[in-house]
């Protein structure tokens, strides 16, 4: 063996790599329970290239006959209802995960100097995992899946010149047809999961490069021993894949058992109107977006002008590519930043959830008065952290790490 991994190595870094980003790369030792969901993003994102690779098998990306084929899928196909689950569980488990991966960003200033490059290929996983979602949401050609890419589709008419030009050049038709949805099938199946694995990689490869970041905030390379190992840093590999493989097996549990007594979720993980096939000549009584895009479908429905809503909305998406230029605090962690900074952290998670909450119900003038309330504190958060984040005391930042 060993002289197999010899010759390997003349060819290619595999021990170098190996080395590298496990077994050598030296992590802070008081990470706690918001570090488990990085790796859990990694594996839901193998279960999606896995349970997707064989689905498409079976489906068949014509609007005659997608419906039937996932009902084939369904019903037919040995094993197929549990890798159908699996996919869109996989889906929504996916933006859980990532969700809460963001929310420990910002909860420990992950996103400060010197780790600017890490957030921003993160934002564009997110962004290139949202665009990945939505043509994949509409391959099941159901009802609520053929609408709701309608409606999303026509936002895009809202720009001023080139908008009705731009709609048609999506659909590739001038509605929603099979063209549509065989354009939307190879983008999801080949381009975008293509861009996310290697922005995936890019993200490991800045983060492996500054070091990870933790609770503390502390940089725990300005500590190291007589063989430049950091005092407060502990080997990846052995001592925290094990302890991701205890979060995997919690994860699993809870995942599996979604999968096999509550695949729907009431309605939020698979809508009911998805099982009945896409009629173009019935709408349904009320349109949404699936459960993860409802905020910015709320940001944008907060707005009167519909130009000006779908402005709000990228702007919701696109202010958080800036973050780590609007945080002045001298301190990463919310440990030690001030009461300012950790009253607006609460108000925009609050915010956020209610406005995803919004998205999903039918809108009426009390629902979209509380919109345009929690759009304006989402923005606050933001425009208003230059300022806060440079005025507030801060507690002062130990050397080391405390555990």
């Amino acid at each position: 063996m060993s002289k197999f991994m010899d010759w390997v190595d003349a060819r290619f870094p595999a021990t170098k790599m190996w080395e590298d980003h496990l077994s050598k790369y030296y992590a802070p030792k008081n990470f706690n329970f918001f570090y488990f969901f990085g790796s859990l993003a990694l594996l839901v994102l193998v279960n999606q290239i896995v349970t997707g690779v064989w689905l498409t098998m079976s489906y068949t990306p014509s609007a005659e006959e997608a419906f039937a084929s996932v009902e084939y899928i369904m019903r037919d196909v040995e094993y197929g209802s549990i890798l159908r689950l699996l996919h869109s569980t996989g889906a929504s488990a996916f933006f859980i995960v990532v969700y809460l991966h963001m929310f420990r960003g910002l909860l420990y200033g992950s996103y400060q100097k010197p780790r600017e490059l890490v957030w921003v290929f993160g934002m564009l996983i997110y962004l290139a995992l949202m665009a990945e979602a939505f043509m994949g949401y509409l391959l099941p050609w159901g009802q609520m899946s053929y609408w709701g890419a309608q409606v999303i589709i026509s936002l895009f008419g809202a720009i001023p010149v080139i908008g009705n030009d731009l709609t048609q050049w999506i659909r590739g038709d001038y509605l929603i047809s099979g063209i549509t949805l065989n354009r939307f099938f190879a983008l999801h199946v080949v381009a975008l999961p293509i861009v996310i694995l290697g922005l995936v990689v890019l993200h490991i490869l800045a983060l492996h490069e500054v070091g990870s970041n933790n609770p503390d905030g502390v940089d725990i390379k300005k500590h190291k021993d007589e063989n430049g190992i950091p005092l407060d840093g502990i080997a990846f590999h052995p001592y925290y894949t094990v302890k991701d493989i205890v979060g995997v097996v919690v994860f699993l549990f809870i995942f599996c058992f979604i999968v096999f007594f509550f695949p729907e979720m009431g309605g939020y993980f698979l809508e009911k109107p998805n099982f009945e096939p896409a009629n173009p000549f019935k709408t349904p009584e009320h349109i949404a977006p699936v459960w993860y895009f409802t905020p910015y479908y709320a940001i944008l429905r907060a707005v009167p002008d519909k130009l000006l809503g779908v402005i709000a909305m990228g702007a919701a998406i696109a202010v958080l590519f800036v973050l780590p230029w609007l945080d002045r605090s001298p301190v990463k962690s919310m440990r030690y930043k001030g009461w300012m900074s950790k009253i607006w952290l609460v108000v925009f998670c609050i915010s956020f959830v209610i406005l995803g909450i919004l998205g999903v119900l039918a809108p009426t003038p009390g629902r979209t008065l509380l919109s345009q309330v929690c759009t304006f504190l989402y923005f606050a958060y933001f425009i208003l952290m230059p300022f806060y984040t440079r005025l507030e005391k801060t507690k002062p930042v130990p050397e080391r790490v405390t555990g």
